[in-house]
């Protein structure tokens, strides 16, 4: 009996252990452990200050820590990649811009296929692209330096996150339309880009509302024109590109969520509820304007439509417009 007593002992054990481990492997989303939300560029640029307005409402939307961990690099693909390669489960996620519609037309070595190794989540919000420029610099006014620039062919360097990244098109787009070139200086994150820019290494940069409007107004840059079809609601007195004579202009920069491909529906539908409910909140709202983003809150699938939308154009505008970037 005493045997017997152990053996039915260990098999109850043996149950037990074996039906909490079940449990545990199926745990619903997002109880098993943090959330990570890659960044693919250096702390200080528009995803890293978009990430950080949003992640902590999400958190308490899903019940679950979201943990930030920026990923620089290959302008934005490294940390890009690492979530395409990560387990399809909604742990591991990423911010990713409008480049990712740009970079694989650019003859750029992309390591992914956005269109197959992620799944959309939900677009978060869009910024436009203003020209900042040193103060020192002698042009004051966007129709200034759009002459200066088509008198001076290659004599001005702009700065920008990196190759291939929607300030990087712009400034190349831009130097197309206007026939003339400028020299690109390509840094690893806005940060570095934003500061060499104001310790004058360079001299203009084609940079988000979000990295730089905080400088424009305490008077160490100086911005002169909207990269965009539209002026800004944030600042109404700067001039569009197309009203200096430069049309067909828009760069404007948009920000999104993706996951893994072959992330559950549900799991997707879970993070973008939290998402769409982070972009309503007042606070939140609040924050994006303060730091020059316009909340865009969609669902995966529309998201889905305009990530194809997006890459039909740009594929036009760079062909139309010779640009490639070797990396």
């Amino acid at each position: 009996m005493a045997g017997i007593s152990r053996f039915t002992r260990a098999a109850l054990a043996g149950v037990l252990a074996t039906t909490v481990l079940g449990a545990t492997a199926q745990a619903p989303f997002p109880s098993q452990k943090p959330i990570t939300l890659v960044v693919p560029f250096a702390p200080g640029g528009g995803n890293d200050i978009l990430a950080r307005v949003i992640a902590p409402k999400m958190g308490q939307v899903l019940g679950q820590t979201i943990v930030i961990e920026n990923k620089p690099g290959a302008g934005g693909n490294l940390g890009t990649d690492y979530v395409a390669h990560a387990a399809p489960d909604g742990y591991t996620l990423v911010i990713a811009s409008s480049q990712v519609t740009m970079n694989p037309f650019l003859g750029m070595k992309v390591p992914f296929r956005i269109e197959r190794d992620f799944e959309p989540v939900g677009l978060i919000a869009s910024v436009p692209i203003m020209l900042v420029v040193n103060p020192d610099q002698p042009f004051r006014t966007l129709q200034e330096f759009i002459q200066f620039t088509r008198a001076n062919p290659g004599k001005l360097s702009y700065s920008s996150p990196g190759p291939g990244t929607p300030q990087h098109l712009a400034g190349e787009v831009f130097a197309k339309l206007n026939k003339t070139e400028l020299l690109h200086v390509p840094y690893r994150g806005t940060g570095p880009s934003i500061t060499d820019l104001m310790g004058g290494q360079v001299q203009i940069s084609f940079a988000t509302f979000a990295s730089s409007i905080q400088y424009v107004r305490a008077g160490k840059l100086r911005a002169l024109g909207i990269a965009g079809k539209k002026r800004s609601k944030l600042m109404p007195d700067l001039p569009t590109f197309a009203e200096a004579g430069i049309t067909g202009y828009d760069a404007e920069l948009w920000y999104s969520m993706l996951a893994p491909a072959h992330t559950p529906k549900a799991v997707v539908d879970k993070v973008n509820a939290a998402l769409v409910a982070a972009l309503k909140s007042p606070d939140v709202a609040e924050q994006l304007i303060r730091q020059g983003f316009e909340a865009q809150a969609s669902t995966p699938a529309e998201l889905k439509a305009y990530i194809g939308k997006e890459m039909s154009r740009w594929q036009r505008v760079i062909q139309d417009n010779n640009i490639k970037v070797a990396l």
